[in-house]
């Protein structure tokens, strides 16, 4: 009977023990799970495709809601129509929190944020600036100005009716590019949160009710699980070769290698790494504000300093080479977008680069110019023999190991030192030489 009590108790204490054990990640297992992404930088086509992801590997795991981290000075009206698209097409809740401190949702952002299901700013963020430009690099005219600016009004005003904010401000963003900060947009109806950080807007978001479809669906974020969702390598290679100076950097590289290919075919290296550089140079600037005009000058100079090498301009080709790359350079990205523009860091370097081997590949041709040729026929001439016969006017010399057939226009005696004057296919005219050069 005692043995039978104490196995009773042992049982019952350890029964205790794992649901103690157990409590902790059954609660957790219990609790709501939100999935947070974040993205910094211009919204392009890594942009949309970072948040497609995003948003299927929450619904994947059942969150709860996705809380996108959003920083951009704006971007391409394609992209973010895409992301917007894959919002409203969400089958869980999208929350936009504009973060950290210091950052903005300016331009497609302002779309963005209006577009989510919850809008949150943090404090020291604005946003706003939405004013549709040309992303060509060149100037719409005024007819073509109204039909963009009244399509980007009437895309926000019915994201704004659609979620309920102030459509009147969304319309002045667009037409007049107005901001404003977190707290002067939470006033205005723009935005729904002011949140000081991610646990502040978890706590907001409890119990708020928002419209997913047809259906309304109270928040529960309560204790919620936070897990992240960062950006893969693949895309954050991509977003990496978007930026303008890598985009420079692949361009100069691609031109360089294909045009050395051309030069020297069966390189095989030079045309594989040049063809793969352009092709990534494609991929980035179609993300781009690029003037093709800049874009053609700068390949016009790369090909320009390439012919140097084997056109003789005496330094022209050259001259126009560094000349257009640097037109090109300045050119290449629309000035109007400052978080496009091209880093004077990397142009100059590479601008300085190619003056360099420019400037050395004229020096080594004006060296080649005014150097004696020491090959072939021409490096005949100017060599002192003597006379293996008598010259009166014809006979046999002796230069350098080698018996010729000879003209003189005077007699030459046999041994007497002469000098090669030209060639005429495989007989050379010679003249005497002076004694006193021959002394020397």
């Amino acid at each position: 009977m005692r043995h039978t009590r104490k196995g009773t108790v042992c049982l019952a204490l350890g029964l205790l023990l794992g649901l103690l054990t157990c409590a902790p990640s059954l609660s957790r297992a219990d609790s709501p799970l939100v999935v947070t992404a974040a993205y910094e930088g211009v919204i392009n086509p890594v942009a949309a495709e970072y948040l497609h992801e995003a948003i299927a590997h929450a619904e994947r795991e059942q969150a709860h809601c996705l809380v996108l981290q959003l920083d951009t000075p704006g971007g391409l009206d394609t992209s973010m129509r895409v992301m917007i698209k894959a919002i409203t097409g969400s089958q869980i809740p999208i929350v936009v929190y504009v973060s950290p401190t210091g950052g903005r949702a300016a331009s497609a952002g302002v779309f963005l944020t209006m577009a989510a299901h919850v809008a949150a700013m943090a404090p020291g963020t604005n946003i706003g600036a939405a004013h549709p430009v040309a992303m060509g690099g060149g100037t719409m005219d005024d007819v073509m100005k109204a039909k963009v600016e009244n399509d980007a009004v009437a895309y926000i005003q019915s994201i704004a009716e659609r979620r309920g904010r102030n459509r009147d401000w969304a319309e002045q963003a667009v037409k007049q590019s107005v901001s404003a900060t977190s707290t002067r947009a939470k006033e205005l109806g723009v935005i729904d949160l002011v949140a000081s950080d991610m646990n502040d807007l978890l706590a907001q978001l409890d119990g708020r009710t928002v419209s997913l479809g047809a259906q309304s669906l109270t928040l529960r974020t309560k204790d919620a699980q936070v897990r992240g969702f960062p950006m893969s390598w693949r895309l954050q290679t991509m977003k990496a070769i978007s930026d303008p100076n890598i985009a420079y950097v692949l361009m100069t590289i691609g031109t360089i290698g294909l045009i050395a290919e051309l030069y020297s075919p069966g390189a095989i290296l030079p045309g594989v790494v040049g063809a793969i550089s352009l092709i990534l140079a494609f991929y980035s600037l179609q993300s781009l504000p690029v003037n093709y005009a800049g874009a053609l000058l700068f390949i016009l100079g790369i090909v320009m300093l390439m012919l140097e090498v084997t056109v003789t301009s005496y330094g022209l080709l050259a001259i126009g080479g560094v000349t257009a790359m640097i037109l090109g350079s300045l050119f290449l990205i629309n000035q109007d977008f400052p978080y496009y523009r091209i880093s004077w860091s990397v142009m100059l370097p590479i601008v300085a680069l190619a003056v360099g081997v420019a400037w050395l590949v004229v020096q080594f041709g004006v060296r080649a110019l005014r150097t004696r040729a020491r090959t072939g026929s021409e490096g005949m001439v100017g060599l002192i023999g003597s006379a293996k016969t008598d010259l009166g006017p014809r006979g046999k010399i002796f230069v350098q190991g080698e018996i010729w057939d000879a003209v003189s226009a005077s007699p030459v005696p046999e041994g007497r030192a002469i000098q090669i004057t030209h060639l005429d296919g495989l007989t050379a005219h010679v003249k005497p030489v002076e004694p006193e050069k021959e002394n020397r």
